[in-house]
């Protein structure tokens, strides 16, 4: 089946090239017969039921989704699912993901990292695969500490955090991981929480559709290492009030009766949060995740205090149509074939450009 996307530079065709299931599925064909080890109460069981019971949607055989990995807490996750999958190396789960997904683009491909996994060791896969726009899927799952290893401070904790690493406080400053994708011209971003699986669903589900790459930062709890980071967004008459709910064409308003909204600073240009009156009411900004330009969605990724986690934007941030890495890898390697017939690996490598050691 053949389905069209329109592009800045026009339109190209997209192959649907991965088999449907037979039959109907559920969420426990997606379950592996392994024992689930996480800590009891880690917010990674959370998302785990919501990607199992996700699954199903896609419609797609079992053996046509791969899930990889790299190394931590969250890398654990290829075992628990009923597909194909790799629990890779430290920060590399973007580079192996990018190499499987050009070469077999009849796979479904998702890579599940933490922020110690993708923004540490694995920072520049991670921006280079999201700039390629290749055809995966990045489940970043952030605790703000690395886990497996008991508990120092991570790319994405906050300034002063007291770890076994940082005994007088961290003097980093932490990354916001929506900002990072949004700047390596990510086309598809978005965040979510672990204990909200309806809105976790909904946040999958425009990933999957999405063609190319799509980064969903999670924040997910780490009740051992790092409990109740999130807690200001989990609490519900907190989140009531810090919370931004960013749905596409709706006005950006929250807290008790909508009565906050965001609204750009005529003086700065900058995004800001005000109290809703009949005077500045038009002002509000509607939501645009499909706006060419990424500058808005860049304002709205900081908007959150990295401290207090007030205003904190939740929902698709971007989402945007452009060329597919490996779509257009393929058209070369057609083109290649039909000007000069297929390659013969022996000539490339005793050609022209070889030289030889003497001595």
């Amino acid at each position: 089946m053949a389905e069209t996307s329109t592009h800045g530079t026009g339109t190209v065709e997209a192959l649907s090239l991965v088999p449907k299931a037979e039959g109907r599925q559920s969420m426990k064909d997606f379950k592996s017969d392994q024992e689930v080890r996480w800590c009891p109460g880690c917010g990674d069981y959370a998302i785990l039921a919501a990607v199992q019971g996700f699954m199903p949607e896609l419609g797609l055989a079992k053996e046509n989704i791969v899930f990889v990995s790299g190394i931590g807490c969250s890398s654990r996750f290829p075992y628990y699912m009923n597909t194909y999958g790799m629990h890779s190396i430290h920060g590399r789960a973007p580079a192996i993901a990018t190499g499987l997904a050009s070469s077999r683009r009849d796979l479904s491909v998702w890579v599940v990292t933490g922020d110690g996994d993708a923004l540490s060791i694995g920072g520049n896969h991670l921006i280079h695969a999201l700039r390629r726009n290749v055809n995966l899927k990045i489940l970043l799952f952030n605790n703000r500490i690395y886990g497996l290893t008991k508990g120092q401070y991570s790319p994405t904790s906050e300034v002063g955090k007291i770890t076994k690493s940082t005994p007088m406080g961290s003097l980093d400053a932490p990354f916001n991981p929506v900002s990072l994708a949004i700047g390596a011209e990510a086309s598809f971003v978005a965040r979510t929480v672990d204990s909200d699986r309806k809105h976790l669903t909904e946040v999958l589900r425009h990933a999957a559709a999405h063609q190319g790459t799509a980064l969903i930062e999670i924040y997910q709890n780490c009740n051992i290492f790092n409990d109740n980071a999130f807690e200001v967004l989990k609490d519900r008459q907190q989140a009531e009030e810090a919370v931004i709910r960013l749905e596409h064409g709706k006005p950006i308003r929250f807290g008790s009766e909508l009565a906050k909204g965001v609204v750009r600073d005529r003086l700065t240009g900058d995004l800001k949060v005000v109290a809703v009156t009949p005077d500045n009411e038009d002002q509000v900004l509607v939501h645009d995740a499909h706006s060419p330009s990424p500058t808005t969605a860049f304002a709205l990724s900081r908007l959150a205090d990295p401290d207090t986690l007030h205003h904190t934007p939740i929902g698709v941030f971007r989402a945007v149509d452009r060329p597919v890495y490996d779509t257009q890898m393929t058209d070369q390697l057609d083109q290649a074939i039909e000007q000069h017939g297929k390659g013969d690996l022996g000539a490339l490598l005793a050609g022209g450009d070889t030289w030889t050691v003497v001595g």
